[in-house]
Parts: structure tokens; sequence; C-alpha cells
């Protein structure tokens, strides 16, 4: 494998692919529509005005291999930055994976970790939150007040938030659902929603089809896109992927999120997908890294800059 998992720049729509581990991604909401300010490493100065909240995904806590012998201290370090530097944020949403292997003692580590951050959490599932028999331990600690395997939704900043489940329903093409039941739920929740509010909708698995063969994609998200249409605004974040991928499909913006714990390879450049295991210890931080994208207009080209933090 490649020192770098190269992007993969025939897939129609990406804005922007990086693999970088050990932080999260700080929002903020400007007139209505949510972006990405900066990297949780790189947020020096202090955001621009507006309501902003993190996004944290897969921090795997039970995982541990040679090149990451310290996954809770990854996590550690990334909650002791969002403490420190980004304390105005509102709240974080963590987009799943919180363990590795559905443990108790697990599940207790990572809550005892995140808590330390001061700030209200909202989750959703990852798959591998999921593995114990009836997939009780998560609903268990983080279940209440929500619907069915756990989505639920809420407002602030006057936003919409809506948390799905696309971790329990695996399909015969090997692409997650969200279910009929899910959907239904989803048709009346939004039905309330004036088409006016920016919609922020936040699932594990990334909701659109990133790579098929890895079952990189959620195969009944059109039907759930169908119920968003009416909305000018709407923002997409998932986790599961391990690495940053940006599109833009008509006014839904979609955004993959960077593990806290390691890094997996770009679509298709590996034979599978998982954890990157040919990174020595020592040599990590040279994989840490961020695209910067940004956009001024609708007219003006999209400026990319790379950065990488060692």
């Amino acid at each position: 494998m490649t020192d770098a998992p190269p992007p993969n720049p025939t897939r129609r729509g990406v804005m922007a692919c990086a693999s970088w581990i050990g932080t999260g991604l700080v929002w903020t909401v400007a007139a209505g529509v949510p972006t990405t300010f900066a990297p949780l490493d790189a947020a020096h100065a202090a955001p621009p005005e507006g309501f902003s909240f993190v996004q944290l995904s897969d921090s795997h806590i039970g995982f541990k291999a040679p090149s990451y012998p310290d996954v809770p201290g990854s996590l550690a370090r990334t909650v002791s930055i969002v403490k420190t530097r980004l304390h105005r944020a509102a709240f974080i949403l963590h987009t799943g994976d919180l363990t590795h292997l559905s443990r108790p003692d697990e599940f207790d580590t990572v809550h005892q970790l995140n808590q330390g951050a001061g700030l209200p959490i909202h989750h959703v599932p990852g798959e591998h939150d999921m593995l114990d028999p009836g997939k009780k331990r998560y609903l268990a600690r983080y279940g209440k007040g929500t619907k069915g395997m756990g989505w639920h939704s809420f407002n602030a900043g006057g936003i919409h938030f809506v948390g799905l489940v696309n971790v329990v329903i695996n399909g015969s093409d090997g692409l997650w659902r969200l279910g009929a039941d899910q959907l239904a739920w989803l048709k009346d929740d939004l039905a309330a929603v004036t088409s006016s509010t920016p919609v922020v909708v936040f699932a594990h698995v990334p909701l659109w089809a990133v790579y098929r063969k890895w079952g990189w994609g959620t195969g009944d998200a059109p039907a759930a896109f169908a119920l968003l249409r009416r909305f000018g605004s709407v923002t997409v974040l998932n986790g599961h992927i391990h690495q940053v991928l940006q599109k833009v499909e008509g006014k839904v913006t979609f955004h993959t999120a960077l593990s806290t714990a390691f890094p997996q390879p770009a679509p298709g450049s590996a034979p599978h997908p998982g954890p990157i295991m040919s990174l020595p210890a020592d040599g990590v931080a040279k994989y840490l890294g961020v695209r910067e994208v940004i956009w001024r207009g609708a007219t003006a080209p999209l400026a990319i800059v790379d950065h990488r933090l060692a």
C-alpha cells in the first residue's frame, strides 16, 4: 500500500478527500448554511459569528494495533482540543462507531472520555456499536428519547437536526438501509418543518454511494432525499469511511468525517476496506492532515488547499 491513500478523482461531485486521524471537524452556521470552518487542531482563530457545533466520529474504543497502540489517548487529545479551544460550540454530534466490539467497558470508556468536553452530545450508532445480541447496549445508554433503533431529531440554532440509523439493515447488494419504519418516521418528522429551515442530517454510513463494492453507501437514501427535496439547505454529515469526502448534489451538501482512531484507504485503492496497518507507530503523525476547500459563490471555482500536520 502506498504511504498516502490516493484520492479517487473520477468520483463525480467529490470536493475533497484526505486521510486525517486524531481529530474532528468544526462546523459553523452562517446565514443559515452550515459550512466547515477548520480542522480542530488548526482552529487557532475564533470562528466567525454564528452558531457552531463539533462533529466527532469513529472513535473505535477497544481497537488496538501496533500502529495505533493508544486509541483512547487519541480520543482524549481530541476531547481536550474541543474543551480548550471550542468551548463556544453548542454541542457535539458523534456519528457512530464509538466502540469497536460493543463491549460494556468500551461504552464506559468512550462515554467518560467524551464527557470531558463539557458539551452535550447527540449520538447515532455505527455498526460496531450494534454487535451485541439484541443490539441493546448502545440503546440502553443512548437510546432514551429516540425512536426505533435510535433515530431522532431536535432543533437548535434555527436548524432542524435529524439523526438517522443506517447500520441495522443490510441489503443483499451489500449496501446499508434505513428501512420502511424509519422512512415513515422521517416523513412525519419533516412534515412540521418549514421549507426555509436549514436541515442537518447525520448518520454513520454515507448517504450517498461512495463505493458500492465496499458497501460504502445507503441503498434507500434516495427515498429520504425525496422527502428532503423541498428544503433550501440540507447538509449531510456521515462517518464510517475514516476520511474526508465532500460533494454537492443540488441543494444537498454531503460530508464524510475523519476518525479519531485510524485511517482507511481511499475508495478502491486497496483490496478491501479496513485500518491501514502498514504505518509505523512513530510515523502516524505524517498522515495527519486535511484538505481545505473554500467556496466563494456559485460562479467562483473551488479553492482547495491541502494541509498536513507533520
